[in-house]
């Protein structure tokens, strides 16, 4: 991996992160059109480089994360939040943990599979959306949409099990975890918020962990890639965020449902046919 490739992919990591597309995905069929060799280093990197763009979320709204101690209010409603983010962090971190050597050594090199779970996807975001616009008013099974401080440990823990299919490259995190929350009766700029407040343990603990099992064996010319990739994918991320929030907050996914099938087709003719 050169310098050059390192910046694109932080480029691309940092626009990619918080829309239904997935990053990941991303990061592999673009690793592959540019030439990057397929080896533990590359798939490290495209795990930890995620890291830096939802340390941006932070970054920006930090208050969010971080409730005043001044406030027992705003405090122990904060904390509530966080046991919440910790019970559906759980399903995806003993998955990921069981499935670290599958995922590692198989499904983040496979580009083909990668191009159908994008198409799939996409087909199935399509559908979610017209079924879910058919609905005619904001209730589920005759209660009203819940708000994140309003959601049970039980349904935190079934977000978790959602957001535990992205370990299937191309299928979306934050999509993933969003439909999940809309099929719950959750308001959809709050499961986007608890979405990205999940992230945040998520991506640490992909990336720690993976770093513990395989950085032994990087260069110090790979973790200056590393880091330039971090440091970029974070610096987009911040510039692209709040744009990125506010339209997935406040609009439906079939735009993005059209663009994965679209770009699932571009990249089976650039990368998998070639």
């Amino acid at each position: 991996m050169t310098i050059i490739q390192s910046i694109i992919l932080g480029i691309v990591e940092g626009v990619t992160e918080f829309l239904p597309i997935s990053s990941t995905g991303h990061l592999i069929l673009t690793g592959k059109l540019l030439g990057v060799e397929d080896s533990s280093f590359t798939k490290s990197f495209e795990i930890a480089i995620q890291l830096g763009a939802i340390l941006s979320v932070i970054a920006l709204y930090w208050k969010n994360f971080f409730p005043p101690l001044t406030n027992s209010r705003e405090l122990v409603s904060g904390l509530a939040t966080w046991k919440k983010v910790f019970a559906a962090f759980l399903p995806t971190a003993v998955i990921g943990f069981l499935l670290y050597k599958i995922l590692k050594n198989y499904l983040l090199s496979n580009a083909l599979l990668v191009v159908w779970s994008l198409a799939l996807g996409g087909v199935a975001l399509i559908l979610f959306e017209w079924w879910y616009a058919r609905r005619k008013t904001q209730e589920v099974d005759g209660r009203p949409f819940l708000e994140v401080n309003d959601i049970s440990f039980k349904k935190s823990f079934w977000i978790g099990v959602w957001q535990a299919l992205a370990i299937i490259p191309g299928v979306s995190r934050s999509g993933a975890t969003i439909i999940g929350g809309l099929l719950m009766g959750i308001n959809r700029e709050k499961i986007v918020e608890f979405s990205f407040l999940l992230a945040v343990p998520t991506m640490a603990a992909a990336t720690g962990y993976d770093l513990f099992k395989s950085a032994g064996s990087f260069s110090f010319d790979q973790f200056y890639l590393l880091a330039i990739g971090f440091i970029v994918s974070f610096v987009v991320a911040l510039a692209a965020i709040k744009w990125l929030l506010n339209y997935v907050k406040n609009h439906t996914f079939i735009s993005f449902g059209i663009y994965r099938i679209i770009a699932a087709l571009l990249f089976w003719v650039l990368v998998v046919k070639t």
